[in-house]
């Protein structure tokens, strides 16, 4: 098992196989989108989208006693079907889509809701936020700090919970973890993006 409160900087493909079954409370992660934009080394095409959710998917369902998955709508039919899917809602909208304006994102849910599961009552399955994302992290597309962290106590209940995001980027998850007093897993793939994260945290990154 791979330890916890850590950045781990390699492929998450193969990091993932180094954890065992139903080990990870909480998958929280952003997946690329699929839209043809190349940053980092990496281009985002929806083939290259096709072959993450592929193999990625899979090992995180194994892993993992539950999941939210923001992945965009463009390419949403590429996922396996979720238990439910939650509403990430943005009254002032983002991006053009063929009928207008986008003012909502899919958050894929796997796994039981811990808070039904544990016996504390239902929870609505809509988030809203108007944060803008923090420009300044030198990241193509980092996600709001207070929105994760809503999203993130909409998956987790527990302060013990183990959290893992394999697609860690900026870092946002693994802050909001430290913020509220959960466990974390970081798992990239950049170098650079890991850097960002470990600045955020004030910690090394872990190679593999």
């Amino acid at each position: 098992m791979l330890e916890a409160n850590k950045i781990y900087c390699g492929d998450c493909l193969e990091i993932m196989k180094e954890i065992p079954d139903k080990s990870i409370d909480l998958v929280l992660t952003d997946f690329p989108y699929g839209v043809n934009y190349e940053y980092d080394g990496y281009n985002d095409t929806q083939e290259n989208l096709k072959h993450l959710v592929d193999n990625a998917m899979p090992e995180i369902l194994r892993i993992s006693k539950r999941a939210l998955i923001t992945c965009g709508v463009t390419n949403i039919k590429l996922y396996p079907a979720p238990t439910w899917i939650l509403c990430w809602y943005n009254t002032a909208g983002a991006n053009r889509n063929f009928w207008g304006f986008s003012c909502w994102q899919p958050i894929l849910a796997y796994g039981k809701d811990p808070y039904l599961q544990n016996g504390k009552g239902g929870r609505p399955d809509i988030i809203g936020h108007s944060e803008q994302s923090d420009k300044n992290l030198k990241h193509s597309c980092p996600k709001p700090l207070n929105f994760w962290k809503k999203l993130l106590l909409r998956g987790s209940i527990f302060e013990s919970d183990i959290v893992l995001d394999p697609f860690n980027g900026s870092g946002t998850t693994s802050l909001a973890c430290k913020i509220m007093n959960r466990k974390y897993i970081g798992i990239d793939i950049s170098k650079d993006y890991c850097e960002i994260a470990n600045k955020r945290l004030q910690q090394e990154t872990i190679f593999n």
